[in-house]
């Protein structure tokens, strides 16, 4: 009888499997560009709140339940307004000087270590110091009731120099509000952590075959932990240890619906996580993260025509 071949458990592509250093993920905004997108920001800063079930009309084209009315799952996000905290210069793909904004909130000084000396003008920058250059925004968190101590990021502009070097002063000591971002029926990545589930067998951990029941040391384990030499276990030996808590994306999620808490009623004593109180969106099926999880919300990547030609009229939230 031949032997039987299989891939190895496990994929390498997600190693180390170990706990993410920090919540909000570092992101290569190069790559998600649009030309004839608006000139703003490419992603905000969002907060999972739960999920529901919505009432829809199916205007999808060639869909099997067109014109019909179906209940399809969502997942509602928080999404409190933003504001710029400093604004970083980029040359030859390293951060040529960063500038603070003057006219920072009290509060967010007594949250957060903010250097005390005295910062740079924008006007003291020339267009020839500088090849691209990002923001360093902060969620105005305190509105939602979540929490206090703001979550920052850096976000990626789109626009030629000059138009992101004009969107940053009209915006500097503005609230950014994300449904100037984003509009009804796009696509979105969303970024972020995935649950945290700890230590964790290698069956749950790497998708093992259950052995037979009569096997000999046990049943929920690898039957083997590696050759005679190399005398040691190798680090592609599925074993237990941390699941969970790992940095993921989702991509070409479905906008459903957008807007500010007082137009949906439902949104109201949602379980683990209470009322939602500045803007919400209604995104198409699951996103990763637990209740209260920061997020970030950012164009697509790449988009795909089945995402995207879906069309979904709300009619009512569950």
């Amino acid at each position: 009888m031949p032997s039987s071949k299989r891939p190895r458990k496990g994929s390498l592509q997600y190693w180390p499997r170990k706990r993410a250093e920090k919540f909000l993920p570092n992101i290569n905004w190069d790559a998600i560009d649009y030309p004839d997108a608006k000139k703003n920001l490419k992603g905000i800063i969002a907060y999972k709140a739960g999920m529901a079930s919505a009432y829809v009309k199916d205007e999808t084209p060639d869909s099997m339940t067109k014109g019909k009315k179906v209940i399809i799952p969502v997942t509602i996000l928080e999404c409190p307004p933003m504001k710029i905290l400093s604004v970083r210069f980029y040359k030859n793909g390293i951060v040529y000087s960063e500038i603070l904004n003057e006219n920072l909130d009290k509060e967010l000084r007594r949250k957060l270590k903010l250097p005390k000396s005295k910062p740079k003008k924008l006007e003291e920058i020339k267009g020839e110091d500088y090849d691209d250059l990002r923001v360093i925004t902060y969620s105005v968190v305190k509105k939602s009731g979540l929490k206090k101590t703001p979550d920052l990021c850096e976000m990626g502009l789109s626009g030629t120099k000059e138009e992101k070097l004009n969107y940053i002063k009209e915006n500097l000591n503005k609230e950014i509000s994300p449904l100037e971002i984003f509009e009804k029926g796009q696509l979105i990545d969303v970024r972020g952590l995935t649950k945290g589930k700890g230590l964790v067998g290698p069956v749950k951990r790497y998708g093992l075959t259950l052995k037979a029941h009569k096997s000999e040391k046990g049943v929920r384990r690898p039957g083997s932990l590696g050759p005679w030499h190399p005398a040691r276990v190798t680090y592609m030996a599925p074993l237990a240890g941390q699941m969970g808590m790992f940095t993921r994306a989702v991509y070409n999620n479905k906008i459903i619906n957008l807007g500010k808490a007082e137009d949906l009623t439902a949104l109201k004593n949602i379980k683990n996580y209470g009322n939602i109180n500045t803007n919400y969106i209604l995104v198409c099926g699951s996103v990763q993260g637990a209740a209260k999880r920061q997020l970030i919300l950012t164009r697509p990547l790449r988009t795909t025509k089945k995402q995207l030609k879906k069309n979904y009229e709300l009619i009512e939230l569950r």
